[in-house]
C-alpha cells in the first residue's frame, strides 16, 4: 500500500508512517519535554501533584495569563511589547497607593477618604491603557519598529512608576497596609474550605482568557489581527484598517497589564516601583511555548494559558525538588530557544 505526501510523492505506509510520526515529535516537542520534566519532579517528590500546590501554580500562573492574552495578541500581529512588565509595576503601585487602610502608618495619601474598590483599578487600568495608545500610535502611525518603540515607552514608564513611587515624606518606600477588599482579589478563594477550593484571581484569570478567546476566534476584528500577522500589507489591500487595529490591540493589551498589576498587587499584598520586572519576557517566552508564531498570524488563546502553565510548574516544580535558580535559568533559557527554533523550523517545512 502507498500514500501521497503534500508534495504528490509517493510514500510507502511504513515511510507515512514514520513521517507522521516525525511530525507529531516536531510539533509537540515542547509538551513532550514539559511531560518529561513533571514526570521526573513527580518521581523524586510525589506530593508535587498534591492539590495544594497545584492551586499555587494557578495562583502564581493567573497574572502572567492575563499579560500573555495582551502580549499573544500583540505577537500574532507580528509586534512585540517590551513595555508591559513596567506597566504592570505602574499600575500595581497606582492602585495600592490609593487602596490603603486610613489609619496605615506610612499611608500615601493620609488625608484621602476611602475609595470604592473598583476606582483605582480603573484607574490603573486606564493609565495603562493610554500608554498602550501611545505605543500602538507610535507603531502605526509614525512606523517606528515595535522593538524600538516599546522599549522606549519600557524606559519612561520605569521613570514615571518611580517618581510617583519616591514620594514624600516617606519616599522609596514598598506601599503596603492594603485594604482587605482588594488583598481578598489576589487571596480569596471560592470553596467550602481552604482544601480543595479555586483561588478568585484564577477565576479572573479564566474569565479573561475566554473573552479574548471569542474576541480572536468571534470576531472581525480577531480575523484582522491574524491577517495583518499573515501579511500586513495584503490586509492592507483586502480593506482592513491596519493601523486602527494596531492601536486597538496595543490599548487593550495595556488595559490588561492593568488588570494584572492591581492583581500582583493583592496577591502579594504590597507594591514596589520594581514590580513586573522582566514579566514581558517571560510572557513572550510562555507565548512562544504556547504556538504562537514569532513571524506573528499564528497563535491560539489555549495555547498561550499553556505557555504560561507550563513555565508556572517548571518554575514552582524546580523550587519544590530544591534545584539550584541557578540551573533553573539554564532550563528555562533552553526551552525558549527549542520552541523558537522549533517554531522556524515549522515554518520552513510548512513552506
Amino acid at each position: 500500500m502507498t500514500e501521497k505526501n503534500a508534495q504528490g510523492d509517493t510514500l510507502t505506509r511504513s515511510q507515512a508512517r514514520n513521517k507522521k510520526s516525525k511530525e507529531f515529535a516536531l510539533n509537540n516537542a515542547i509538551y513532550i519535554v514539559f511531560m518529561i520534566l513533571v514526570l521526573g519532579i513527580t518521581i523524586q517528590e510525589p506530593s508535587f501533584l498534591a492539590w495544594r500546590n497545584l492551586r499555587n501554580i494557578m495562583s502564581m500562573s493567573a497574572t502572567r495569563i492575563i499579560i500573555a492574552m495582551g502580549i499573544g495578541g500583540i505577537l500574532i500581529t507580528g509586534g512585540t511589547d517590551l513595555s508591559a512588565g513596567r506597566q504592570v509595576g505602574l499600575a500595581a503601585v497606582v492602585a495600592s497607593s490609593l487602596l490603603q487602610y486610613q489609619d496605615y502608618a506610612r499611608r500615601m495619601y493620609p488625608g484621602m477618604s476611602d475609595l470604592p474598590i473598583w476606582l483605582p483599578i480603573v484607574i490603573a487600568i486606564v493609565v495603562c491603557g493610554l500608554i498602550g495608545l501611545i505605543n500602538g500610535a507610535i507603531i502605526a502611525y509614525l512606523k517606528v519598529p515595535p522593538f524600538i518603540a516599546t522599549l522606549g515607552t519600557q524606559v519612561a514608564t520605569y521613570g514615571i512608576t518611580s517618581i510617583y513611587f519616591d514620594r514624600p515624606p516617606y519616599g522609596a518606600q514598598p506601599i503596603g497596609g492594603l485594604r482587605k477588599d482588594l488583598t481578598t482579589l489576589g487571596s480569596g478563594y471560592l470553596g467550602l474550605d481552604g482544601t480543595y477550593s479555586i483561588p478568585y484571581i484564577v477565576l479572573i484569570a479564566l474569565g479573561i482568557a475566554a473573552i479574548v478567546w471569542l474576541m480572536h476566534n468571534k470576531t472581525r476584528f480577531g480575523k484582522n489581527i491574524y491577517a495583518i500577522g499573515g501579511n500586513s500589507e495584503a490586509a492592507k489591500v483586502s480593506g482592513v484598517p491596519v493601523q486602527k487595529t494596531l492601536l486597538i490591540v496595543y490599548c487593550f493589551a495595556g488595559a490588561l497589564y492593568g488588570l494584572a498589576g492591581t492583581l500582583e498587587a493583592a496577591r502579594t499584598g504590597g507594591a514596589t516601583n520594581n514590580y513586573g520586572n522582566g514579566y514581558e519576557l517571560d510572557a513572550i517566552a510562555a507565548c512562544v511555548v504556547g504556538g504562537v508564531s514569532t513571524s506573528g498570524g499564528i497563535g491560539t488563546v489555549p495555547g498561550m494559558v499553556i505557555g504560561v502553565l507550563i513555565f508556572s510548574i517548571i518554575s514552582y516544580g524546580l523550587t519544590f525538588i530544591n534545584m539550584n535558580p541557578y540551573w533553573q535559568q539554564i532550563i528555562k533559557g533552553v526551552i525558549i530557544v527549542s520552541a523558537v527554533a522549533l517554531d522556524a523550523r515549522k515554518y520552513l517545512t510548512k513552506r
